[in-house]
Parts: C-alpha cells; structure tokens; sequence
C-alpha cells in the first residue's frame, strides 16, 4: 500500500473477516459501556469522554484518516444530517481518528467542521471497542509509528456511558442514515 492508496475491504471481504476471526462476538455492541480513554482533539487538546457524558449523549463517528476521501464525505454528509440534531438534543459529536493530532487537523480545517475531532494516537478507544484491523504500510498515512485502523463506525453512548447503538461496517462508502443514529438517542 502506498501512502496515497487506501485499504478497501468490500462487504463479502467484511462478512468473512468478520466470521473468520469471531470479530462480531468481541465488537462493541449495544448495552456495552463505553470504554473511557483520553482522546486529543486536535485543537483543544486532551478530551476526556467520561466529562463529556456528563453534559450529554456522545455520539462517535470513526475514521480512517484526513485523506480519506470518503471518511470526508461522509463527515461532511453528517455536519448538516446529523449534528444540528445532536446539537438540539445536547449531544456531543466526536469524529474519531488513529491519525496523528497536527495531521488530522487538516481534515477538520479544510471542511470548517463545527464538530469535536479527536485523534486516538495509540488506537486505545479503537482496540477497546474492538472496532480495529492492521494495515500494513499505514502508519506512514497516520504519523503515529502504528499500522492500525478503524472499520467505519457509528457508536452512541447515554449519559451514563451505555452504548445505545453501534453499527460496525468495511468502510465509509455506505454512510449510516443520519435518522437511525437520532433515534438511538430516544
């Protein structure tokens, strides 16, 4: 894999990875409490998620890298589907990546997002949740000395750390309907 290349993993690859590796019994799934690791927002610094909840729901989007194309538009889909909704609800919308802070910024500055986005340098939140998978060749994309990434990821938590909905997926080229991660916060 070259730096400008991504790693694509198509939904029957997805399916038997999945059931090869008995992936689906160690994902996060609803009724599982979310995992509280330090994340780094890439321009306010360290974020604690247990703070967060306090102040309400989070809802957790994960991403590739900055120069996923399709982990930005996907991004960019949820800043007008889905975070005026969160926002009306008091919730907190997290876009999280293995990419390094200064680099994942990039992401954020370009498309002007009003949104948290973080970076999990050393993949902790990713490997807690079970929601990651190595890549070869991909610490050169992240900057962080490290081959891993996540699968494209939704994951809402209540305000008392309770995963009320997760949806697991090979990538960001089918996006989760903004409606269903709404209703989760019903």
């Amino acid at each position: 894999m070259t730096v400008t290349q991504e790693r694509r993993v198509t939904g029957a690859e997805f399916a038997r990875l999945v059931e090869r590796n008995a992936l689906h019994q160690r994902m996060v799934t609803a009724g599982d409490r979310l995992p509280i690791e330090p994340l780094v927002e890439v321009d306010l610094g360290p974020i604690h998620l247990d703070r967060l909840l306090r102040t309400g729901p989070v809802v957790l989007l994960f991403i590739r890298h900055a120069g996923s194309s399709a982990c930005g538009a996907a991004l960019t889909a949820y800043r007008t589907g889905l975070a005026p909704s969160l926002a009306a609800r008091d919730a907190h919308l997290v876009a999280v990546s293995p990419q390094a802070p200064r680099r994942l910024a990039a992401l954020k500055h370009r498309y002007d997002f009003d949104f948290l986005v973080a970076s999990d340098p050393r993949h902790r939140l990713i490997d807690a949740l079970n929601i990651g998978f190595a890549a070869p060749g991909a610490d050169i994309q992240l900057g962080t000395r490290r081959n891993v990434l996540p699968f494209a990821a939704a994951i809402v938590a209540d305000r008392a750390g309770v995963v009320r909905f997760a949806d697991v997926r090979p990538d960001w080229s089918t996006p989760i309907a903004p409606d269903r991660i709404v209703a989760a916060l019903a």
